[in-house]
């Protein structure tokens, strides 16, 4: 049983990790897809960088999802439903925190540093690529997967923790992965 539940939660992780690359990939840029409210907050997000949506709408959103699966996953798989949807909300959770950290801190260890890059070469190189935040399970699955190199940052994009506040340049421990890009004339 126990074997069972964990197997569970770590496939709700699976799942989230999942539709996390789709719902960035098909709605936060599809063209056909991108009207959707998902698109219309991912777009200001690209534009603003320092843009989230309000927590009040991603708990909402969180709330309803959990609802409208996780009725059905009980109703069907009593124990492991509910242990599914735990991983699921749970890893749904540590993506937004990692997210928002991604924009906000310079991050921590080998992998704080890796999703960081991984991240905003999909934000300032080419959006297309890397869509997974938390994992680059799925680009490399469907092709979407480039490897970052030097990653220019737009001035005006440019994160506080990218910076030297008494240089106004990249510091110089991230001086080696990171260049700021000029503002266009």
């Amino acid at each position: 049983m126990i074997a069972g539940v964990v197997g569970a939660v770590l496939l709700g992780a699976f799942t989230w990790s999942f539709l996390e690359y789709v719902i960035h990939r098909w709605l936060g840029h599809d063209r056909r897809f991108r009207g959707n409210p998902f698109g219309k907050e991912h777009l200001r997000h690209h534009v603003e960088g320092d843009y989230f949506a309000p927590t009040p709408k991603k708990l909402a959103f969180a709330a309803v999802a959990t609802a409208i699966m996780g009725t059905p996953a009980v109703l069907l798989a009593g124990a492991y439903g509910a242990a599914w949807v735990v991983g699921f909300v749970a890893f749904y959770g540590a993506y937004e925190v990692l997210h928002r950290r991604e924009h906000t801190h310079a991050g921590i260890g080998a992998y704080g540093r890796w999703a960081r890059r991984h991240h905003f070469h999909h934000h300032f190189v080419d959006g297309r690529s890397n869509h997974g935040v938390t994992s680059p399970l799925w680009d490399l699955a469907f092709g979407t997967y480039q490897k970052p190199e030097v990653i220019p940052v737009p001035q005006r994009l440019c994160m506080a923790w990218l910076l030297d506040p008494e240089t106004n340049a990249v510091r110089a421990e991230h001086a080696s992965r990171y260049v700021l890009r000029a503002a266009k004339a």
